[in-house]
């Protein structure tokens, strides 16, 4: 069985510089043919589930366009092995005017230095009454 060769927080902090330039060109560069990428909303208990690189291109480009100006922010990154995780504030507008500030992150896992999973988890911000 081959070596698996680990990540590392420097690829994690790429792949966000990728999404705040909203430069989904890169951002797939970063991404296997075979990845997968779980939305953090969806039908079922995983969210909505993305398989492929041009489904998750096309996934990653809703959230562009749903949050035009997303951006994430106030992160952190660490990696085991193979798998990392990255924290973060995501804060934008929508298309609408409403303003979006939530806390999030990704379980990252790649094979080869490529990503084949982004599993996208957002905190459920209730607003007060």
């Amino acid at each position: 069985m081959p070596q698996q060769e680990p990540v590392s927080v420097e690829t994690l902090k790429a792949i966000l510089d990728a999404f705040n330039a909203h430069d989904l060109d890169v951002i797939m560069e970063f991404f296997a043919k075979d990845c997968s990428f779980d939305m953090p909303r969806g039908p079922d208990p995983w969210g909505r589930r993305y398989t492929g690189k041009a489904a998750v291109r096309e996934a990653l480009a809703t959230r562009f366009k749903g949050i035009p100006d997303v951006h994430y922010g106030d992160d952190r990154h660490w990696v085991s092995g193979t798998s990392g995780v990255s924290e973060w504030l995501l804060t934008g507008t929508t298309p609408d005017g409403v303003a979006v500030r939530v806390r999030g992150c990704d379980l990252w896992k790649f094979r080869q230095g490529k990503v084949i999973r982004k599993d996208s988890f957002w905190k459920i911000v209730e607003k007060q009454v």
